[in-house]
């Protein structure tokens, strides 16, 4: 039987929830606009890209702060403080002067969504104990995964109605009604002492994140070979980090966490499942634009099948999460995640819309099994302490998962093209089953380390 959750605590996630969907909604909703503001602001389509690329590298930049901050001013002040920052921002944007204006509002925008996310995930675990987790947890994770999905669809319908400001307008109303109440009910945390600041981590992993998401999104994008030097520029910080972390007494983000083999298996089965997640953020939309001939509004329709599988499972998820690990959930949900792809590969570019919405519905459902039990079980494995260097690492592994993932199916699908649309898709969804496939292989590995860890546990009782 689940332990029953308290009214305060779903206050508490629900609060959460709100900024968390629109930092998700703030990605993808831009997009559609990107054209309106080359002409309105008369730029290039080239410049106004980094409208939608600054939020994103921004993002990526701010993640490694956000342990030591949480630590030092409490991770409720940190998160309150970023809501703050992202609202002011947000309504910024809309009456920015020039491109340049716009860009650099949009940066500052990224790097209070960055902190946003761990930030909260941090509240939520400290909040509500390891035995409660899974369902706070679901419920987050509809916020985080509906969002993207909708973002093409509110775009359009705003610039449809209205203009590009209000993009970013919609988010200021929410905003501030979340900064409010959390101010009457959100836990501020405990502000310590987090150790002198590691300066030199810092920079190593907010220059080194950046290159990798950047540099593997350009070469989804472009397929030169230039942005590899930013991905091995970025790879080489990261690597270099992990000799400077193992050497630093107080370092930015703690990488002795992946001591934990319960830690270690729920964070690489989180990666693939971002793979398979944010990376076919970007194969799915090409796959109904190039291969099925729907515009980009249509593309964001067609997709809400797999978001609407995903929300209806999480609640499911959640509580099983609970009662019986994140291990075993995980694992069932990724092999329906490969289950539900693997038909993508053999089916006809042409194939009856009500089978390619059945299989995204079941594939969301999955995806729902896949990857929020992971990163449950990541921060069931840790103490309330580590909770917020763990929160980072966990958005981080996700974030560069996905990354990978987008620019290898992009790349896969733009190399097939020339010989037809079947055999570029039927391609990049062989690269996507093996990616989902591999997390079986990871979600199978968390099932062991779980029950492990329940075993020593339970040694240590008896004696």
């Amino acid at each position: 039987m689940n332990e029953p959750i308290p009214w305060p605590i779903w206050r508490v996630s629900a609060i959460i929830a709100s900024c968390a969907f629109l930092t998700g909604l703030d990605a993808s909703v831009v997009n559609v606009g990107l054209d309106t503001i080359t002409r309105d602001l008369h730029t290039t389509l080239g410049t106004a890209q980094w409208v939608a690329t600054g939020y994103l590298v921004a993002f990526a930049a701010s993640l490694p702060i956000c342990g030591w901050l949480g630590r030092r001013i409490g991770v409720g002040r940190l998160w309150l403080a970023c809501a703050a920052a992202f609202t002011i921002a947000s309504a910024a944007c809309a009456f920015a002067p020039t491109i340049g204006w716009l860009i650099g509002l949009r940066v500052v925008q990224g790097l209070a969504a960055g902190m946003l996310i761990p930030a909260g995930q941090t509240v939520i675990g400290q909040a509500v104990g390891p035995a409660r987790l899974g369902r706070v947890m679901a419920a987050l994770g509809v916020a985080v995964t509906l969002a993207p999905a909708l973002g093409p669809v509110v775009g359009g319908a705003v610039i449809e109605v209205w203009s590009w400001p209000w993009l970013f307008l919609i988010n200021v109303p929410v905003g501030v009604v979340a900064i409010w109440l959390g101010l009457r009910y959100l836990p501020r945390g405990e502000a310590g002492d987090p150790g002198r600041l590691d300066a030199f981590g810092l920079v190593l992993l907010s220059v080194g994140l950046p290159l990798v998401v950047y540099g593997c999104t350009r070469f989804g994008e472009s397929r030169d070979a230039g942005p590899l030097v930013l991905v091995g520029a970025g790879v080489g910080a990261l690597v270099v980090y992990g000799v400077h972390s193992a050497r630093s007494a107080n370092p930015i983000l703690d990488l002795r966490l992946f001591g934990n083999r319960a830690y270690r298996a729920a964070v690489a089965t989180g990666a693939f499942a971002g793979a398979a997640l944010f990376g076919a953020g970007l194969l799915y939309p090409l796959y109904f634009q190039l291969g099925r001939g729907a515009d980009p509004l249509e593309t964001g329709l067609l997709l809400l099948s797999m978001s609407l599988g995903t929300t209806i499972a999480l609640p499911l998820a959640g509580r099983l999460s609970d009662r019986i690990g994140g291990g075993w959930v995980s694992l069932a949900g990724s092999l329906v995640t490969v289950a539900s792809t693997f038909p993508f590969a053999l089916l006809p570019i042409d194939a009856p819309e009500w089978i390619v919405q059945g299989l995204l519905f079941v594939r969301g459902a999955g995806l729902a099994g896949a990857l929020t039990p992971a990163v449950t079980a990541a921060f069931a494995a840790v103490t309330p302490t580590q909770l917020p260097d763990a929160a980072a690492q966990v958005n981080i592994v996700n974030r560069v998962g996905g990354a990978l993932g987008g620019a290898i199916f992009a790349v896969v699908v733009a190399n097939g093209l020339p010989r037809g649309a079947d055999v570029a898709f039927h391609s990049a969804f062989w690269w996507l089953v093996a990616a989902s496939a591999l997390g079986v292989l990871a979600a199978a590995w968390l099932t062991t380390a779980e029950a492990r860890t329940h075993e020593t546990a339970a040694t240590g009782e008896r004696i």
